[in-house]
């Protein structure tokens, strides 16, 4: 990892406008949780429908978007990568470093918030909170993976990622099983399900499936990423 890539990204992601959405979407998720607090309504059921729904199907996958695509999506569609790549970095360290800074950026606007809200509903119940903020985490890895190859791949990352999180996990998975399994968000609730005991609960793929699948798609994003910037020449980026 190179401190300097780091902190470079880190401000460029922090004082852009996508700052606003990394904020936003967290805040709604815990005020929709002090409201059920509020009214009590926040029964294990619909505490780990929210979690569920809006953390992990919604929250997750746009937050991990909005961070994988920006961490280096913005400098190869403005050329500014070719400062970068001039210098003598291994192209390895570039994408790790850039990765770091996204999945740090899912911890602190996805994981989290979905810690605050789960204990302002359900508390320490079952464990449910802290088994959704792993949940997030694990899956916060993997899709931040995927989207920051997705960024380095292709031009229309945001598009291509929007319609595999809304299309693909969300739509196709309300009527597809094998869509549904075939998914990170079920690969990270499977994770949940394994740390709580809380009935509502329920992934449709083993533990034993969902954590090799996770990890080979971590380490198949960031591959591809490493790779596809490899070829990208300093006059391309220009």
């Amino acid at each position: 990892m190179n401190p300097t890539i780091a902190m470079i990204t880190f401000r460029s992601m922090l004082g852009r406008r996508r700052a606003l959405l990394l904020l936003a979407l967290p805040a709604l998720l815990v005020v929709l949780a002090v409201a059920l607090r509020v009214t009590g309504s926040n029964d294990l059921d619909v505490s780990a429908g929210v979690l569920q729904r809006f953390g992990l199907a919604t929250l997750l996958p746009l937050l991990a978007l909005i961070a994988g695509t920006g961490v280096i999506g913005p400098e190869i569609d403005d050329g500014q990568i070719m400062y970068v790549l001039t210098k003598p970095i291994p192209r390895q360290v570039v994408v790790l470093t850039k990765l770091a800074v996204a999945v740090v950026l899912v911890a602190a606007f996805a994981a989290v918030p979905t810690l605050m809200a789960g204990l302002l509903m359900s508390g320490t119940t079952e464990g449910m909170a802290v088994a959704f903020t792993a949940g997030v985490l694990v899956g916060g890895i993997a899709y931040s993976a995927v989207f920051v190859a997705l960024a380095v791949v292709s031009r229309n990352a945001v598009t291509i990622g929007l319609l595999y999180a809304l299309v693909w996990e969300t739509l196709l998975g309300n009527f597809a099983p094998g869509a549904k399994s075939a998914s990170i968000q079920q690969w990270a609730l499977s994770v949940t399900d394994a740390l709580t005991g809380a009935s509502p609960v329920a992934s449709t793929v083993d533990l034993a499936v969902a954590v090799p699948l996770l990890l080979a798609v971590t380490l198949a994003g960031t591959a591809l990423a490493v790779v596809r910037l490899r070829s990208l020449s300093v006059a391309s980026a220009e």
